[in-house]
């Protein structure tokens, strides 16, 4: 069965840093491009980030470009992500997505 989890969330202030990890299993984490997707208290599902399958190609979310950076160690079967200069604005519910499914979830909370 297909397994995300997501770990490393946390509190922070404005300003600060945090990296986000996501332990994958069940299947072929290497082959697939893989995303992170956020959750902002009392809203919707916000798109994040996206990696190829080599690491090579990543996209991202005007709100977060410049300051959010994606990368994988397919060796580890594990996708991260690093979150700098965080604002109000990003605090939510990260999540790692693998096509229509997605783990349990790491909360950030940037607050001072």
């Amino acid at each position: 069965a297909v397994q995300l989890v997501e770990s490393g969330g946390g509190l922070v202030q404005p300003g600060g840093s945090l990296r986000l990890s996501c332990a994958a299993s069940g299947f072929p984490f290497s082959s697939n491009v893989m995303n992170w997707v956020r959750q902002a208290p009392g809203k919707g599902l916000e798109w994040v980030s996206r990696i190829d399958s080599s690491g090579g190609i990543t996209a991202y979310a005007d709100s977060v470009k410049g300051r959010f950076t994606v990368s994988r160690d397919n060796a580890k079967n594990t996708l991260y992500l690093q979150l700098n200069s965080l604002k109000t604005e990003d605090t939510g519910v990260y999540y790692c997505a693998y096509a229509t499914m997605r783990g349990q979830g790491t909360q950030v909370t940037v607050s001072s």
